[in-house]
């Protein structure tokens, strides 16, 4: 009686990088910190009241939110059907020029070093199985995966929520009474440094170096729509 071979040990997981909510998610909480930052202190820079920033900074949130949402639920739609498009016509390759097909497939594992029989082998086997076949000519060719193609709703919903969070942080200070710049500057300055932070905590980078490059980039939007505001003003009609 043979021994049974031991199952195969698996000893670290991978985060999911191809998913549709990561990166509008980032994207989302960064712009909407930074652009309701500098919508704030142009505002202030002006010389608003605490009423009209709150309700420059709301609209700025709700806008945006909106904004990001609808754009990236139309981005990833977008890419989706253009993605569904080129699977659509390898199909079509694949019923009208199987042996093509098959050569380049082969042509593909040999690129990536894999011996000339044993790429026409593999090739052979994987594309034995229709089902198989378009799906392994899909990941080679254009490389994605058919079967976990991003969602358009949760890059839309996570973009709004995101963006939400990040542009609500710039207000606080005066939802809560404060009538001054300072308290402005510092919570928008601890969201972006827990931003980057956060950022770079995912990512793997420094923290130091995520945390400042957020700070400053934020920092010099704010600098810039504060001064415009403070040459303008608010006689503006």
């Amino acid at each position: 009686m043979t021994a049974e071979a031991p199952p195969a040990e698996i000893h670290h997981a991978h985060r999911d990088v191809t998913g549709g909510w990561m990166r509008p998610a980032v994207f989302g909480v960064m712009d909407g910190l930074v652009s309701n930052f500098s919508l704030v202190a142009g505002v202030l820079g002006g010389g608003a009241g605490g009423r009209t920033v709150i309700l420059t900074g709301l609209a700025g949130l709700v806008a945006g939110a909106c904004s990001m949402a609808t754009g990236e639920f139309t981005s990833v739609s977008s890419q989706n059907e253009l993605t569904q498009s080129e699977i659509a016509k390898e199909k079509q390759e694949l019923q009208r020029h199987p042996e093509d097909e098959l050569h380049e497939l082969t042509l593909i594992y040999q690129a990536k070093g894999v011996s000339p029989y044993l790429a026409a082998d593999m090739a052979r086997e994987l594309t034995a199985d229709p089902e198989i076949a378009w799906r392994v000519h899909v990941r080679e060719e254009l490389g994605v995966d058919p079967d976990d193609l991003p969602s358009p709703w949760a890059a839309a919903s996570s973009s709004f929520v995101a963006f939400a969070l990040g542009a609500l942080v710039p207000l606080l200070p005066f939802l809560f009474g404060a009538a001054a710049v300072a308290p402005v500057l510092l919570a928008s300055g601890a969201g972006l440094v827990l931003a980057g932070g956060v950022i770079a905590r995912l990512t793997g980078r420094s923290l130091w170096r995520g945390s400042g490059r957020q700070l400053l980039l934020g920092a010099l939007s704010a600098a810039v729509t504060f001064g415009i505001g403070l040459l303008v003003g608010t006689g503006v009609a």
